[in-house]
């Protein structure tokens, strides 16, 4: 009676343990799509990403550099200062109200042939705030000002 107890507090045991594996398993391939990388265009330039996997591209929209096409389409040039990157927004959604040149942004797509196509945008929400991110890349090239106008450390 002794032994039939062990093995069974052994059988649940080893059977939790695989459900956990099995529930791991599941929720790695559920978010595989779901994880896009960040890079700046200096990184996008140093190490171009595969055509298949879809990134995060974020930076400052260079000025000058918005050009209208048919509907709610547009191309523009995402810059940290050290690198451009050319844009092809080819969303379906409108532009965001805030999305302006020398503004932050972060665009999802992929790099096809040295343009990245992108599918959403995302735009600064006020005056004073920028991605995390594209401050990141902003301040690794010295280009950083905080809201005030004085250099980011």
């Amino acid at each position: 009676m002794k032994g039939l107890k062990k093995q069974r507090r052994i059988q649940i045991i080893v059977l939790a343990a695989l459900a956990m594996v099995m529930a791991t398993i599941l929720i790695g391939f559920a978010l595989k799509d779901g994880i896009n990388f960040f890079r700046s265009p200096t990184q996008v330039l140093d190490e171009a990403p595969p055509e298949t996997e879809t990134f995060r591209l974020g930076g400052l929209v260079k000025t000058g550099s918005i050009v209208n096409r048919a509907g709610v389409h547009f191309d523009f040039i995402i810059t940290d200062g050290g690198a451009e990157i050319p844009v092809r927004y080819i969303g379906k959604d409108p532009r965001p109200d805030l999305f302006r040149e020398n503004t932050g942004t972060i665009a999802t797509g992929n790099l096809i042939r040295g343009t990245f196509e992108a599918t959403t945008l995302l735009a600064k929400h006020d005056e004073t705030y920028m991605p995390k991110e594209v401050m990141d890349a902003l301040k690794e090239q010295g280009l950083y000002k905080d809201p005030k106008g004085q250099p980011g450390s």
